[in-house]
């Protein structure tokens, strides 16, 4: 038996003795790595080059084809011509404007372009860190105060949101996001006192056939109702379909894809049907295989970081979902629906909701089942999720994320509150031990299986596990990873301010008062534990706190109170332990 057990207890000790080395090791790699994701995503980007030249595209290319062998009746690709780009936007634009939306409607084709979020600044004015700067002699910051530019109608940041009908084979022809309307108001604006706005649009055919399509804006709200009314009085029946479809180019604001790990938000498209659930179509995606998926309900969208767009058809009927890629970049996912027949001399109505705003969870949820899965928590949105209906409910209650966040790191540790009590237990009995160990390692130099069985031995006696101090770092890491994910897709914690020189907790401290005050903490904290008995890592345990310090300059100013409030806790928790341990005979 001694035999068998020798070779495991020097394997053991030899694992115990690196292992909570290699895992602050990881540790540091996961905050290199979801630093460089929060440049990636956050920091400055390159200016984009404007175009200079109009771009010649189809005219038709990015219409759906729902019967499969042209977009219009007596329409084949011959028929198609191409025409510059800038000349897809008609003169003729109706603006409208509503308490947190303001936007332009395109006669032609009745498309919504150039919306802007007005609650959403691009960057916020921040008097209050510009006064500290001036006090301390730095130049005040100049900050783009323009709201948030949603849908875009310049060819470098195009993105619209189109629809229209299509027309069934032996019908006649139907209006198309192509298609000129008319319409005799150019401006409207939500009154004071009222709760909706309604923008009507109207085309007639030569054959009587009238098609008027109607924007409906809420009160506060971000949903646009889209109705398309068809009256038929040609005298004889008319089929069709609806689609509803958005069209980008992906630019800075949009280009996603993941890090190794998945350290990286996604930005692009994302469908929601009813048997796979939530999806994502990449732009790549869409460069390989056009999608063509039918299901209940569901709905298609295109989402960036904090921000989403998307077309939610009727729940109760089968919906269509397709993508396409076209020429000069750009791409295009939508719906279309069921064919219907509306007889002569009769009248029938298509419905679709449009979603173009800020990622709030419990608005998207009432908007459509899914709709908040947009908010994207990575591989972690089981985790994800619950910390932030927890931050939610504390923000109800004391109005300040910043406060929320201190009052969710309370929680996390009063729930992990147990294990880390044992592991501090644990690390105060190998601080304790620690120079009976070096005792031991000094007399068996040249032995190191005698000084690996010696001690096993120790541990055994004094009842130390030392494995037990690397738990808090395996709990802290998903916790830390869920916190990232959070402050960096929550929309909430964009531009929220917390107190004093911290008016943006999405953002890193303009003055990096919290990453010092963090390296401090975690300085303290190192102090309290026992040092690795191999000298070489004792001096790399010694750099960490400057590189995390240096790691933390650059991360959100949400994040680091959050690891601050923790250290400070763990400091307390862990003192008060080493005390009383130490008291042991």
């Amino acid at each position: 038996m001694k035999v068998v057990l020798i070779p495991f207890q020097k394997n053991l000790v030899i694992r115990m003795d690196n292992i909570r080395f290699v895992l602050i090791v990881t540790f540091a790699m996961l905050v290199f790595m979801l630093q460089q994701a929060w440049q990636q995503d956050y920091g400055p980007k390159p200016e984009v080059a404007a175009i200079e030249d109009a771009v010649v595209v189809n005219t038709k290319e990015d219409l759906p084809s729902a019967t499969g062998t042209s977009t219009q009746t007596g329409t084949t690709d011959q028929d198609i011509t191409a025409v510059p780009l800038a000349t897809l936007s008609s003169s003729n634009i109706i603006t409208v404007k509503t308490d947190v939306l303001a936007l332009e409607i395109d006669m032609q084709g009745g498309t919504i372009q150039n919306l802007d979020l007005l609650a959403y600044p691009v960057e916020k004015a921040n008097s209050v860190v510009n006064s500290m700067r001036e006090l301390i002699g730095l130049s005040a910051a100049e900050k783009n105060t323009a709201p948030v530019r949603l849908f875009d109608s310049s060819q470098e940041k195009l993105f619209v949101a189109q629809s229209g009908l299509i027309a069934d084979s032996g019908s006649a022809t139907a209006p198309n996001h192509h298609t000129v309307f008319e319409n005799e108001q150019k401006s409207y604006e939500l009154k004071l006192g009222d709760d909706s706005l309604t923008v009507p649009l109207t085309w007639t055919d030569n054959n009587g056939l009238t098609i008027t399509k109607l924007f409906t804006f809420k009160r506060g709200s971000y949903q646009i109702t889209l109705a398309q009314k068809v009256k038929n009085d040609s005298g004889k029946a008319w089929s069709g379909r609806q689609y509803s479809q958005l069209l980008r180019v992906p630019g800075s604001t949009s280009t996603g894809g993941m890090l190794t790990g998945g350290m990286r938000a996604y930005a692009g498209g994302v469908i929601y049907t009813e048997k796979e659930k939530y999806q994502k179509i990449s732009y790549d995606d869409m460069d390989d295989e056009k999608l063509d998926v039918a299901t209940i309900g569901g709905w298609t969208a295109i989402i960036q970081h904090y921000f989403a767009s998307a077309w939610v058809p009727p729940a109760d009927q089968e919906n269509h979902f397709y993508t396409k890629a076209l020429n000069e970049g750009r791409y295009v996912i939508g719906t279309y629906s069921p064919l219907v027949t509306v007889n002569a001399n009769s009248d029938a109505q298509f419905v679709a909701q449009l979603f173009a705003g800020p990622k709030i969870q419990p608005m998207m949820e009432k908007t459509a089942p899914g709709l908040e899965l947009t908010v994207d928590y990575s591989f972690l949105t089981f985790i994800g999720k619950p910390i932030y209906w927890l931050l939610n409910q504390i923000h109800d209650a004391v109005g300040n994320w910043g406060v929320a966040i201190i009052g969710v790191t309370i929680c996390i540790k009063l729930l992990f509150f147990p294990l880390s009590q044992a592991s501090y237990k644990s690390m105060a009995k190998m601080r304790k031990i620690q120079p009976r160990l070096k005792e031991l390692q000094e007399r068996f130099a040249d032995d190191r299986p005698r000084f690996n069985t010696e001690m096993m031995a120790l541990y055994k006696k004094e009842k130390v596990n030392p494995l037990g101090g690397c738990l808090p770092i395996l709990v802290q890491i998903p916790v830390f990873m869920c916190l990232y994910w959070v402050l960096s897709e929550t929309v909430e914690f964009r531009q929220a301010p917390f107190a004093l020189w911290i008016q943006d907790l999405s953002i890193q401290d303009p003055f990096f008062v919290l990453p010092v005050i963090m390296g401090i903490t975690m300085k303290i904290q190192q102090s309290l534990n026992p040092a690795p008995i191999d000298p070489i890592q004792a001096k790399v345990m010694k750099m960490f706190p400057i590189v995390f310090t240096v790691f933390f300059l650059f991360f959100p100013a949400g994040l680091v109170l959050y690891w601050v409030v923790n250290n400070t806790l763990s400091i307390i928790q862990q003192s008060y332990i080493t005390r009383q341990i130490a008291k042991m005979p």
